[in-house]
């Protein structure tokens, strides 16, 4: 008998233990509330079990392998809002949903965001004003290739060109500097002061699946280089990926640009592989100067990040990307037939050569425990070998950085803690890390604390307030609080209030290019003192129906007050002087921005940003105000996007205005090389540039071609970036007066491109 009762148990046990590792498939369908049409490219995904899929052409889905239980699907598409149902998978070996339905969400207020808090919402629920930027959206009107050529399509965010000669670049967030923006990954912090200047086109947009930007500072949560702002470039999600995608593109101007990428399952891990290419090889010197207009270079770039579907449903990411590139420019000899390898360094035959090798490791791990803990996590390592004419400079700089966070959410509050570590190693070859004729690296140790709470006391009204401590060296605590307030009146209106603090320690020799390029001397006064910085923000947005169609009414009034600012002094021929600012400096301005759809396939987005940036600092009993270098009065933004659903054509326009700008005192020489007694212009004149884009997409074979015109107006810088090149009394590049600091427009004229991409969606 009690053999009977054992046999019951263990048939018992063995059909609840087969039960319980049953798995199905699910299918479906993604379609359209509007016409019923199949949505190509949607992403499906059961966030609890890392299972995710993209439908086909005809909208249809699977998804493999999901075990027993009740689940929360989500479904999301560009252009949508993202859809979630609850279903509960059974012993069934397949599960049919049917059709599931999505409607457009023009304003794109549904679209899930983390940057503003370190957790997810929805852009219109969070209190932080954030801009989303989807890479789809690229691709539909630029097709940048990677990050900085993206960067037009936001507002009040550009990229600036710092040297005439091997265009180093970086990003400028309401005009100021580019330093002062701190460039994340995934929430991570990994672009340190060198790789903002020459690590930024390392990032293909292959890899991209949407940049968040928050203007203003926010180093209460992401600490020092967030005093313009934040922008988080947040990588694809390996389980919503195609197995294969290919773009490749080249240029009348001989640029060839290639992004490959595939998916891989392995058991519990998803994978995604991807490796981007650039090449360029050609001299085009259209200005006359005898330098190259457009930069030569060699760049490779592999990326993979994985995902794993734990016991416990927590997530676990971890993601690694390798990078190198040959950078150069010159004189045509220097270049012609890859001249430069031997005359890297030569002091009669003047270019500019960087090496550069990246390596980064991120992600992030959820904790098995009740509560919800999270580590996220980088390291990076920039080794960059390079030659100014005959001035070599190499560096090396290392980051650790490690954040652990605690949320918890109650009734009507959520509260965020945490504690980070972020270690800073830099060196190179300068008097920077050299002390008593000893070399001195630079080695920052920075812990900190910080928390937050968000409060919704009622459902109109929502608080969200935060501080963090920074300990640097020398029993250095820096405190950054922040304040903002969302107040949303009725379903159409939302006003944001945001105030805070942000600070900054200064690396001159990796944030400020010109020290090395040309001929300055660099003269630092005093020991600069950390930069301090407070701002105050106001934001309302507004949404409007008009006839069938919808729009939404952006502004944004914005100002920032510094203390301990660094400027650069370029007003004394042959040298930049470094300084604290004796006074203060100020930033403000205003931004407008407008997007329409159309209940026809039209839409546009039209924005505009005006600011003043200034120091003002004291000249005896009198107050002296002058703008700040390379910020322009005004910015705009001007996209039109109208789809021929019916052939399959997309046609897209873009137009980038610039205003006026101060730029540095720069003397152009006389026939026996001696400066004139007139400097050149100090103020440059407003430009545009226009780009236009058509895409054909053929459906049954997954394959999109498309081709353009960028700086379609052919505009073009109308002096030359560099001074001093035509030194009688000196070797191209080597007269006492060279400077290449007058970079201000592109100095590359109207290209057509031609690209294709190609798809296979897994089945």
């Amino acid at each position: 008998m009690k053999m009977k009762y054992i046999l019951v148990l263990v048939i018992a046990f063995l059909a609840t233990w087969v039960g319980l590792q049953a798995q199905s498939l699910v299918t479906g369908r993604i379609i359209t509330v509007e016409d019923g049409q199949p949505l190509d490219r949607a992403t499906v995904k059961i966030a609890d079990v890392s299972i995710g899929a993209l439908s086909n052409a005809e909208g249809y889905f699977e998804l493999e392998n999901v075990p027993k239980g009740t689940y929360e699907i989500a479904v999301s598409y560009l252009g949508y809002v993202t859809f979630s149902q609850t279903i509960t998978v059974g012993d069934a070996k397949e599960m049919v949903l049917g059709d599931l339905i999505m409607r457009e969400d023009v304003m794109g207020l549904e679209e899930v965001v983390l940057t503003g808090s370190m957790r997810p919402t929805s852009v219109g629920m969070s209190p932080v004003k954030i801009q989303v930027v989807q890479s789809e959206y690229m691709l539909q009107t630029t097709s940048p290739t990677n990050l900085m050529e993206g960067l037009n399509l936001i507002n009040g965010v550009q990229e600036v060109v710092a040297c005439g000669v091997c265009f180093t670049n970086n990003i400028s967030i309401n005009g100021l500097p580019g330093a002062y923006t701190a460039v994340l990954l995934d929430g991570a912090p990994i672009y340190g002061n060198l790789a903002s200047v020459y690590g930024l086109n390392s990032i293909p947009t292959n890899i991209i699946d949407r940049i968040e930007v928050i203007k203003g500072p926010n180093s209460t949560l992401y600490g020092s280089e967030a005093m313009a702002g934040v922008l988080n470039i947040i990588t694809k999600d390996p389980a919503t990926q195609p197995a294969l995608s290919v773009d490749l593109q080249a240029t009348t101007h001989g640029e060839v640009f290639a992004n490959v990428a595939s998916s891989i399952k392995a058991g519990k891990w998803r994978g995604y592989v991807g490796a981007n290419v650039a090449y360029m090889n050609s001299f085009v010197d259209d200005n006359g100067d005898q330098f190259g207009d457009i930069l030569n270079t060699d760049r490779v770039s592999f990326f993979t990040k994985w995902t794993l579907d734990r016991k416990s449903k927590k997530p676990f990411s971890i993601a690694a990307k390798l990078y190198y590139e040959d950078r150069r420019n010159g004189l045509q000899d220097y270049l012609a037939d890859r001249a430069y390898r031997e005359l890297r360094g030569n002091d009669q035959i003047y270019g500019e050569s960087i090496f550069t090798q990246r390596a980064e490791v991120f992600g992030s791990y959820t904790f098995h425990t009740k509560e919800n803990i999270r580590l996220d996590y980088s390291l990076s390592h920039h080794d960059q070998d390079s030659f100014y004419g005959s001035d070599g400079y190499q560096a090396v700089q290392d980051i650790a950085f490690a954040n652990l966070i605690w949320d918890k959410q109650w009734t009507h509050h959520r509260l965020l803690m945490g504690a980070t570590a972020r270690y800073n190693f830099y060196d190179d070859n300068t008097v920077a890390t050299e002390q008593l004729q000893q070399n001195a690296p630079d080695i920052q140790w920075v812990p900190g604390v910080f928390v937050q709470e968000e409060w919704l006391p009622s459902p109109k009204l929502t608080l969200l307030g935060g501080l963090r401590l920074d300990h640097y060296v020398g029993d250095r605590w820096i405190p950054s609080p922040r304040l903002n307030i969302k107040y949303k009146p009725g379903d159409w209106t939302t006003f944001r209030l945001n105030a805070g603090t942000g600070f900054k320690i200064v690396n001159l020799f990796t944030e400020d290019h010109a020290f090395l390029s040309g001929q300055r001397e660099v003269i630092i006064q005093e020991e600069l003192l950390p930069e301090t910085s407070y701002n105050v923000a106001f934001n309302f947005n507004h949404l409007f129906l008009w006839g069938e169609s919808q729009g939404m009414l952006d502004v944004d009034v914005y100002y920032t007050y510094f203390t301990n600012k660094i400027l650069p002094d370029y007003d004394t021929p042959g040298q930049i002087i470094y300084a604290n600012v004796e006074g203060n400096a100020i930033t403000r301005g205003m931004s407008v921005s407008l997007n329409h759809q159309f209940a026809f396939p039209l839409n546009f987005v039209a924005s505009f940003n005006m600011q003043q940036a200034f120091e003002l600092t004291m000249d005896g009993d009198r107050s002296v105000r002058d703008p700040i270098e390379f910020a322009p009065d005004w910015t705009s933004t001007l996209t039109v996007n109208y789809e021929w659903e019916k052939a399959g054509l997309q046609f897209a326009y873009t137009m980038t205005g610039t205003g006026p700008m101060t730029l540095p005192e720069v003397f152009d020489l006389d026939a026996i090389g001696l400066p004139l007694d007139e400097a050149r212009p100090t103020r440059s004149t407003a430009f545009a540039q226009h780009q236009i884009q058509l895409t054909k997409t053929l459906p049954k074979a997954s394959l999109q071609v498309y081709g353009g015109v960028s700086n379609l107006a052919n505009f073009t810088q109308p002096i030359s970036p560099l001074a001093g090149f035509n030194d009688p009394n000196a070797a191209p590049g080597f007269s006492p007066f060279f400077d290449t600091a007058y970079a201000f427009a592109p100095l590359q004229g109207r290209e057509l491109y031609v690209g294709l991409r190609w798809n296979i969606v897994q089945r």
